[in-house]
Protein backbone atom coordinates (compact mmCIF):
# COMPACT_ATOMS: atom_id res chain seq x y z
CA UNK A 1 0.00 0.00 0.00
CA UNK A 2 1.42 3.54 -0.56
CA UNK A 3 2.71 5.59 1.99
CA UNK A 4 -1.07 7.65 2.24
CA UNK A 5 -3.40 6.28 4.86
CA UNK A 6 -6.02 5.57 1.66
CA UNK A 7 -9.84 6.11 3.30
CA UNK A 8 -12.12 5.27 0.18
CA UNK A 9 -15.43 3.34 -0.56
CA UNK A 10 -14.42 -0.25 -1.93
CA UNK A 11 -17.61 -1.33 -1.39
CA UNK A 12 -20.21 1.53 -1.57
CA UNK A 13 -18.78 3.67 -4.42
CA UNK A 14 -22.03 4.71 -5.53
CA UNK A 15 -23.29 7.73 -3.66
CA UNK A 16 -27.35 6.53 -3.79
CA UNK A 17 -25.95 3.28 -1.80
CA UNK A 18 -25.10 5.76 1.00
CA UNK A 19 -28.15 7.98 1.30
CA UNK A 20 -30.60 5.11 1.43
CA UNK A 21 -29.06 2.70 3.64
CA UNK A 22 -27.51 2.53 7.10
CA UNK A 23 -23.98 3.02 4.78
CA UNK A 24 -23.80 6.55 5.64
CA UNK A 25 -20.05 6.10 6.08
CA UNK A 26 -17.21 3.60 5.82
CA UNK A 27 -17.29 0.14 5.62
CA UNK A 28 -16.14 -1.16 9.07
CA UNK A 29 -13.10 -3.16 8.45
CA UNK A 30 -11.60 -0.23 6.21
CA UNK A 31 -10.83 3.28 7.05
CA UNK A 32 -13.52 5.87 6.43
CA UNK A 33 -14.66 6.00 3.13
CA UNK A 34 -16.97 9.05 1.51
CA UNK A 35 -16.88 9.10 -2.53
CA UNK A 36 -16.51 12.58 -3.82
CA UNK A 37 -16.39 14.83 -7.56
CA UNK A 38 -13.64 17.08 -8.20
CA UNK A 39 -14.42 19.82 -10.44
CA UNK A 40 -15.26 19.68 -14.81
CA UNK A 41 -13.07 17.12 -15.98
CA UNK A 42 -11.54 17.54 -20.20
CA UNK A 43 -11.85 14.46 -22.00
CA UNK A 44 -8.79 14.36 -23.75
CA UNK A 45 -8.73 13.98 -27.56
CA UNK A 46 -10.06 10.15 -29.07
CA UNK A 47 -8.08 8.99 -31.67
CA UNK A 48 -10.01 8.97 -34.80
CA UNK A 49 -8.65 5.51 -35.65
CA UNK A 50 -9.21 3.78 -32.66
CA UNK A 51 -12.66 2.02 -32.74
CA UNK A 52 -14.49 0.06 -30.45
CA UNK A 53 -16.25 -3.46 -30.90
CA UNK A 54 -19.08 -3.99 -28.38
CA UNK A 55 -20.45 -7.33 -28.02
CA UNK A 56 -23.69 -8.85 -26.73
CA UNK A 57 -22.63 -8.84 -22.90
CA UNK A 58 -23.77 -12.40 -21.71
CA UNK A 59 -22.43 -14.02 -24.50
CA UNK A 60 -19.51 -12.20 -24.02
CA UNK A 61 -18.75 -12.92 -20.33
CA UNK A 62 -19.31 -16.56 -20.97
CA UNK A 63 -17.07 -17.12 -23.93
CA UNK A 64 -14.02 -15.43 -21.55
CA UNK A 65 -14.19 -18.67 -19.31
CA UNK A 66 -12.59 -20.20 -22.21
CA UNK A 67 -9.58 -18.27 -21.81
CA UNK A 68 -10.15 -17.23 -18.15
CA UNK A 69 -10.33 -19.23 -14.95
CA UNK A 70 -12.22 -16.08 -13.15
CA UNK A 71 -14.79 -13.08 -14.48
CA UNK A 72 -14.64 -10.99 -11.85
CA UNK A 73 -17.06 -7.56 -11.65
CA UNK A 74 -19.09 -5.24 -9.30
CA UNK A 75 -22.33 -5.80 -7.40
CA UNK A 76 -24.59 -4.85 -5.33
CA UNK A 77 -23.51 -1.64 -4.42
CA UNK A 78 -26.63 0.46 -5.64
CA UNK A 79 -27.12 -0.05 -9.18
CA UNK A 80 -30.47 -1.64 -10.03
CA UNK A 81 -29.37 -2.43 -13.88
CA UNK A 82 -26.09 -4.30 -12.66
CA UNK A 83 -27.48 -6.45 -10.47
CA UNK A 84 -30.47 -7.00 -12.74
CA UNK A 85 -27.76 -8.04 -15.48
CA UNK A 86 -25.83 -10.72 -12.59
CA UNK A 87 -28.98 -12.07 -12.42
CA UNK A 88 -29.84 -12.87 -15.73
CA UNK A 89 -26.32 -14.22 -16.56
CA UNK A 90 -26.96 -16.60 -14.18
CA UNK A 91 -29.95 -17.87 -15.41
CA UNK A 92 -28.77 -18.50 -18.73
CA UNK A 93 -28.46 -22.43 -19.35
CA UNK A 94 -24.99 -22.07 -20.38
CA UNK A 95 -23.86 -20.78 -17.14
CA UNK A 96 -23.53 -24.14 -14.94
CA UNK A 97 -21.87 -25.41 -18.52
CA UNK A 98 -18.87 -22.75 -17.78
CA UNK A 99 -18.58 -22.05 -13.84
CA UNK A 100 -18.03 -23.87 -11.12
CA UNK A 101 -18.38 -21.28 -8.42
CA UNK A 102 -19.29 -17.89 -7.52
CA UNK A 103 -17.56 -16.03 -5.34
CA UNK A 104 -19.51 -12.79 -3.46
CA UNK A 105 -18.46 -10.21 -1.41
CA UNK A 106 -21.98 -10.16 0.87
CA UNK A 107 -20.73 -13.52 2.77
CA UNK A 108 -20.06 -14.01 5.65
CA UNK A 109 -16.95 -17.00 5.77
CA UNK A 110 -17.76 -17.84 9.27
CA UNK A 111 -20.99 -19.08 8.00
CA UNK A 112 -19.55 -21.02 4.49
CA UNK A 113 -20.65 -24.77 5.95
CA UNK A 114 -24.64 -23.85 6.43
CA UNK A 115 -24.04 -21.59 3.40
CA UNK A 116 -22.82 -24.78 1.22
CA UNK A 117 -25.51 -26.92 2.32
CA UNK A 118 -28.34 -24.21 1.55
CA UNK A 119 -27.26 -24.03 -1.85
CA UNK A 120 -26.96 -27.74 -2.27
CA UNK A 121 -31.01 -27.55 -1.67
CA UNK A 122 -30.26 -29.28 1.76
CA UNK A 123 -33.51 -27.96 4.73
CA UNK A 124 -31.52 -25.12 6.22
CA UNK A 125 -34.10 -22.36 8.00
CA UNK A 126 -34.01 -19.42 5.92
CA UNK A 127 -33.30 -17.43 9.08
CA UNK A 128 -30.18 -19.30 9.04
CA UNK A 129 -29.03 -18.91 6.16
CA UNK A 130 -29.80 -15.10 6.16
CA UNK A 131 -26.37 -14.69 8.42
CA UNK A 132 -24.45 -15.26 5.54
CA UNK A 133 -25.26 -11.81 4.12
CA UNK A 134 -26.62 -10.04 7.22
CA UNK A 135 -24.28 -10.41 9.43
CA UNK A 136 -20.98 -9.60 6.88
CA UNK A 137 -18.41 -6.27 7.82
CA UNK A 138 -20.50 -4.21 4.98
CA UNK A 139 -23.86 -3.20 6.25
CA UNK A 140 -24.85 -2.28 2.98
CA UNK A 141 -24.89 -6.66 2.31
CA UNK A 142 -27.55 -6.86 4.73
CA UNK A 143 -29.68 -4.13 3.22
CA UNK A 144 -29.51 -5.05 -0.65
CA UNK A 145 -32.53 -6.33 -2.25
CA UNK A 146 -29.88 -8.70 -4.72
CA UNK A 147 -28.62 -10.83 -2.38
CA UNK A 148 -32.02 -11.79 -1.02
CA UNK A 149 -32.83 -12.49 -4.08
CA UNK A 150 -29.28 -13.97 -5.65
CA UNK A 151 -28.36 -16.89 -3.03
CA UNK A 152 -32.23 -18.39 -3.02
CA UNK A 153 -31.99 -17.89 -7.25
CA UNK A 154 -28.74 -20.34 -7.03
CA UNK A 155 -30.49 -22.58 -4.81
CA UNK A 156 -32.97 -23.08 -7.38
CA UNK A 157 -30.55 -23.23 -10.13
CA UNK A 158 -29.17 -26.28 -8.49
CA UNK A 159 -32.08 -27.99 -7.90
CA UNK A 160 -32.26 -28.69 -11.66
CA UNK A 161 -28.83 -29.74 -12.07
CA UNK A 162 -27.45 -32.77 -11.77
CA UNK A 163 -24.58 -32.84 -8.75
CA UNK A 164 -21.80 -32.72 -10.84
CA UNK A 165 -22.68 -29.25 -12.34
CA UNK A 166 -24.16 -27.89 -9.22
CA UNK A 167 -23.15 -24.44 -8.09
CA UNK A 168 -21.01 -23.57 -5.67
CA UNK A 169 -21.14 -19.73 -3.54
CA UNK A 170 -18.28 -19.05 -1.67
CA UNK A 171 -18.62 -16.31 0.81
CA UNK A 172 -15.39 -14.07 0.75
CA UNK A 173 -16.04 -11.67 4.00
CA UNK A 174 -13.81 -12.71 6.86
CA UNK A 175 -15.25 -14.56 9.52
CA UNK A 176 -16.73 -12.45 12.56
CA UNK A 177 -19.42 -13.32 15.01
CA UNK A 178 -21.04 -9.83 15.74
CA UNK A 179 -21.98 -11.17 19.36
CA UNK A 180 -18.28 -11.08 20.23
CA UNK A 181 -17.77 -7.58 18.47
CA UNK A 182 -17.66 -5.10 21.51
CA UNK A 183 -15.39 -2.14 20.01
CA UNK A 184 -13.85 -0.55 17.31
CA UNK A 185 -10.78 -2.53 18.24
CA UNK A 186 -12.30 -6.03 17.45
CA UNK A 187 -13.36 -4.67 13.97
CA UNK A 188 -9.71 -3.36 12.79
CA UNK A 189 -8.59 -6.67 12.53
CA UNK A 190 -10.03 -7.78 9.79
CA UNK A 191 -8.11 -7.72 6.26
CA UNK A 192 -11.14 -8.25 3.84
CA UNK A 193 -9.08 -8.10 0.55
CA UNK A 194 -6.49 -11.07 1.90
CA UNK A 195 -9.65 -12.67 3.30
CA UNK A 196 -10.99 -12.65 -0.21
CA UNK A 197 -7.65 -13.49 -1.60
CA UNK A 198 -7.37 -16.48 0.27
CA UNK A 199 -10.78 -17.81 -1.00
CA UNK A 200 -9.97 -17.13 -4.74
CA UNK A 201 -6.79 -19.48 -3.86
CA UNK A 202 -7.74 -21.88 -1.74
CA UNK A 203 -11.14 -22.84 -3.20
CA UNK A 204 -10.71 -21.86 -7.45
CA UNK A 205 -7.24 -21.25 -8.60
CA UNK A 206 -5.39 -24.10 -6.57
CA UNK A 207 -8.10 -26.45 -8.09
CA UNK A 208 -8.23 -25.24 -11.40
CA UNK A 209 -11.90 -24.47 -10.92
CA UNK A 210 -13.95 -21.44 -12.77
CA UNK A 211 -15.41 -18.65 -10.77
CA UNK A 212 -17.54 -15.79 -11.06
CA UNK A 213 -16.42 -13.22 -8.18
CA UNK A 214 -18.59 -10.63 -7.44
CA UNK A 215 -17.38 -7.65 -5.48
CA UNK A 216 -16.77 -4.01 -5.45
CA UNK A 217 -14.27 -2.66 -8.29
CA UNK A 218 -12.03 -1.36 -6.42
CA UNK A 219 -11.00 -4.94 -4.69
CA UNK A 220 -10.61 -6.43 -8.72
CA UNK A 221 -8.07 -4.18 -10.51
CA UNK A 222 -5.20 -5.47 -11.78
CA UNK A 223 -2.08 -4.38 -10.43
CA UNK A 224 -3.72 -2.43 -7.21
CA UNK A 225 -5.67 0.01 -8.61
CA UNK A 226 -6.08 2.87 -5.97
CA UNK A 227 -3.93 2.59 -2.94
CA UNK A 228 -2.61 -0.78 -3.98
CA UNK A 229 -2.83 -4.22 -2.11
CA UNK A 230 -6.47 -5.44 -3.32
CA UNK A 231 -7.69 -8.96 -3.51
CA UNK A 232 -6.60 -9.55 -7.39
CA UNK A 233 -3.69 -7.99 -7.07
CA UNK A 234 -2.13 -10.40 -3.95
CA UNK A 235 -3.67 -13.30 -5.29
CA UNK A 236 -1.81 -12.45 -9.24
CA UNK A 237 1.22 -12.62 -7.96
CA UNK A 238 1.01 -16.12 -7.44
CA UNK A 239 -1.74 -16.93 -10.52
CA UNK A 240 -1.08 -13.82 -13.07
CA UNK A 241 -3.16 -14.04 -16.12
CA UNK A 242 -6.30 -16.04 -14.46
CA UNK A 243 -8.98 -13.55 -14.26
CA UNK A 244 -10.35 -11.29 -16.39
CA UNK A 245 -11.78 -7.94 -14.68
CA UNK A 246 -14.92 -6.40 -15.67
CA UNK A 247 -15.72 -2.92 -14.73
CA UNK A 248 -18.89 -0.71 -15.51
CA UNK A 249 -19.59 2.90 -17.61
CA UNK A 250 -22.41 3.86 -15.64
CA UNK A 251 -20.43 6.57 -14.18
CA UNK A 252 -18.82 7.40 -17.69
CA UNK A 253 -17.96 11.64 -17.99
CA UNK A 254 -21.50 11.70 -16.00
CA UNK A 255 -19.58 15.27 -14.31
CA UNK A 256 -19.78 16.55 -18.56
CA UNK A 257 -23.46 15.18 -19.82
CA UNK A 258 -23.08 16.20 -23.52
CA UNK A 259 -20.07 13.98 -23.75
CA UNK A 260 -21.01 10.91 -21.55
CA UNK A 261 -23.35 9.32 -23.80
CA UNK A 262 -21.96 10.58 -27.38
CA UNK A 263 -19.54 7.69 -27.47
CA UNK A 264 -21.92 4.95 -27.30
CA UNK A 265 -24.56 6.03 -29.47
CA UNK A 266 -26.22 3.76 -31.06
CA UNK A 267 -24.59 0.71 -29.13
CA UNK A 268 -26.87 -2.01 -27.85
CA UNK A 269 -27.22 -3.31 -24.09
CA UNK A 270 -26.14 -4.94 -22.57
CA UNK A 271 -22.68 -4.93 -24.33
CA UNK A 272 -19.49 -5.33 -23.03
CA UNK A 273 -16.21 -4.11 -24.95
CA UNK A 274 -12.52 -4.69 -24.54
CA UNK A 275 -10.21 -2.32 -23.48
CA UNK A 276 -6.37 -2.94 -24.77
CA UNK A 277 -5.71 -0.77 -27.19
CA UNK A 278 -8.40 1.47 -27.00
CA UNK A 279 -9.32 4.98 -26.75
CA UNK A 280 -11.25 4.06 -24.00
CA UNK A 281 -8.53 1.87 -22.29
CA UNK A 282 -6.26 5.12 -22.52
CA UNK A 283 -8.10 7.10 -20.44
CA UNK A 284 -7.57 7.62 -16.68
CA UNK A 285 -9.73 6.62 -13.83
CA UNK A 286 -11.41 9.49 -13.35
CA UNK A 287 -13.30 9.31 -16.54
CA UNK A 288 -14.80 6.59 -14.78
CA UNK A 289 -15.15 6.86 -11.49
CA UNK A 290 -15.80 9.32 -8.49
CA UNK A 291 -12.34 9.95 -6.70
CA UNK A 292 -12.74 8.73 -3.27
CA UNK A 293 -11.93 10.38 0.32
CA UNK A 294 -8.42 9.66 1.66
CA UNK A 295 -5.67 10.79 4.49
CA UNK A 296 -2.57 11.23 4.35
CA UNK A 297 0.44 10.61 6.97
CA UNK A 298 -0.86 13.40 9.09
CA UNK A 299 -4.48 12.56 8.37
CA UNK A 300 -5.40 15.64 5.95
CA UNK A 301 -8.75 14.94 3.99
CA UNK A 302 -7.42 15.05 0.59
CA UNK A 303 -10.75 14.86 -2.33
CA UNK A 304 -8.99 13.49 -5.23
CA UNK A 305 -7.17 10.36 -7.08
CA UNK A 306 -3.44 10.52 -5.77
CA UNK A 307 -1.46 11.98 -8.83
CA UNK A 308 0.93 8.61 -8.71
CA UNK A 309 -1.88 6.41 -9.14
CA UNK A 310 -3.44 7.57 -12.15
CA UNK A 311 -2.90 4.51 -14.96
CA UNK A 312 -4.88 4.17 -17.92
CA UNK A 313 -7.81 1.72 -17.24
CA UNK A 314 -6.54 -0.40 -20.04
CA UNK A 315 -4.18 -2.03 -17.43
CA UNK A 316 -6.98 -1.96 -14.14
CA UNK A 317 -9.59 -3.63 -15.59
CA UNK A 318 -10.21 -6.17 -19.44
CA UNK A 319 -13.11 -4.63 -20.28
CA UNK A 320 -15.97 -2.28 -19.61
CA UNK A 321 -19.63 -3.10 -19.15
CA UNK A 322 -22.62 -0.82 -20.70
CA UNK A 323 -25.86 -0.79 -19.72
CA UNK A 324 -27.70 1.93 -21.00
CA UNK A 325 -26.98 5.71 -20.55
CA UNK A 326 -25.36 6.09 -17.18
CA UNK A 327 -28.07 9.15 -16.55
CA UNK A 328 -31.18 6.77 -17.33
CA UNK A 329 -29.87 3.37 -14.41
CA UNK A 330 -31.72 3.22 -11.51
CA UNK A 331 -30.84 2.50 -8.09
CA UNK A 332 -31.54 -0.42 -5.68
CA UNK A 333 -34.27 0.40 -3.16
CA UNK A 334 -33.87 -1.60 0.67
CA UNK A 335 -36.75 -3.90 0.08
CA UNK A 336 -39.67 -3.69 2.64
CA UNK A 337 -39.04 -7.19 4.05
CA UNK A 338 -35.40 -5.87 5.59
CA UNK A 339 -36.58 -2.20 6.35
CA UNK A 340 -39.90 -3.94 8.30
CA UNK A 341 -37.77 -6.00 9.99
CA UNK A 342 -37.10 -4.50 13.64
CA UNK A 343 -34.72 -6.71 15.21
CA UNK A 344 -31.74 -6.81 12.43
CA UNK A 345 -32.55 -2.82 11.54
CA UNK A 346 -31.71 -2.27 15.56
CA UNK A 347 -29.06 -4.51 15.43
CA UNK A 348 -27.90 -2.76 12.15
CA UNK A 349 -27.57 0.19 14.13
CA UNK A 350 -26.02 -1.15 17.11
CA UNK A 351 -23.00 -1.91 14.79
CA UNK A 352 -22.86 0.99 13.05
CA UNK A 353 -22.66 3.15 16.08
CA UNK A 354 -20.51 0.36 17.58
CA UNK A 355 -17.45 2.01 15.58
CA UNK A 356 -18.52 5.47 15.79
CA UNK A 357 -20.05 6.10 11.99
CA UNK A 358 -22.93 8.85 12.10
CA UNK A 359 -25.87 6.91 12.02
CA UNK A 360 -30.01 7.41 12.27
CA UNK A 361 -30.31 7.57 15.81
CA UNK A 362 -33.75 5.78 16.17
CA UNK A 363 -35.11 3.77 13.46
CA UNK A 364 -38.06 6.06 12.62
CA UNK A 365 -35.23 8.60 11.71
CA UNK A 366 -33.79 6.09 9.49
CA UNK A 367 -37.55 5.25 8.27
CA UNK A 368 -37.79 8.68 7.42
CA UNK A 369 -34.28 8.74 5.20
CA UNK A 370 -36.37 5.59 3.30
CA UNK A 371 -38.92 7.73 2.71
CA UNK A 372 -37.31 10.51 1.72
CA UNK A 373 -35.34 8.87 -0.84
CA UNK A 374 -37.90 7.51 -2.55
CA UNK A 375 -38.53 10.20 -5.38
CA UNK A 376 -34.68 9.50 -5.95
CA UNK A 377 -35.21 6.38 -8.72
CA UNK A 378 -32.29 7.73 -10.97
CA UNK A 379 -28.47 7.97 -10.70
CA UNK A 380 -27.63 11.25 -9.86
CA UNK A 381 -23.76 11.81 -9.43
CA UNK A 382 -23.07 13.63 -5.78
CA UNK A 383 -21.71 16.45 -5.71
CA UNK A 384 -18.41 17.48 -3.40
CA UNK A 385 -20.33 19.91 -1.08
CA UNK A 386 -22.64 16.90 -0.01
CA UNK A 387 -19.55 15.73 2.09
CA UNK A 388 -17.97 18.65 3.62
CA UNK A 389 -19.69 17.87 6.84
CA UNK A 390 -18.17 14.16 6.59
CA UNK A 391 -13.78 15.93 6.64
CA UNK A 392 -13.37 16.57 10.77
CA UNK A 393 -15.44 12.45 11.18
CA UNK A 394 -12.97 11.25 9.13
CA UNK A 395 -9.83 13.33 9.84
CA UNK A 396 -11.01 12.44 13.56
CA UNK A 397 -11.21 8.74 12.68
CA UNK A 398 -7.81 8.91 11.26
CA UNK A 399 -5.99 10.63 14.19
CA UNK A 400 -7.68 7.85 16.56
CA UNK A 401 -6.62 5.07 14.59
CA UNK A 402 -3.06 6.33 14.66
CA UNK A 403 -2.78 6.26 18.25
CA UNK A 404 -4.26 3.20 18.88
CA UNK A 405 -1.07 1.53 16.66
CA UNK A 406 0.98 3.82 18.55
CA UNK A 407 0.08 2.46 21.51
CA UNK A 408 2.43 -0.59 22.91
CA UNK A 409 0.23 -3.85 23.01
Amino acid sequence: MCPAIHARIYDLNKMTTILRSLCLAAPLFLVTVIPTTCGAQTQPAMEATAKLSPQPAIPAVLAAFDKYEIVAMSEAHGMKDEDDFILSLIRNPAFPEKVNDIAVECGNSLYQPILDRYIAGEDVPFAEVQKVWRDTTQPMCGTSGFFEQFFPLVRAINQKLPPGKRLRVLAGDPPVDWSQIKSVKDVEKKDRDASIASVMEKDVLSKHRKALMLFGIFHLFHGGGVGGGNAVTIYEKDYPGRTFVVDDLADFDLQSPAQSAAPFAGWQYPSLVLTKRTWLGRLGMRHFHVPTLWTDNDCNVHDEFPKNEQKPMADLVDAFLYLGPGDLQLTEKIPADIGLDVPYMTELLRREALVGLPVPKTLQDFDQQIVAGAPSAVFVLPKLSDFKAYYPFIRQACLERKGRAATPR
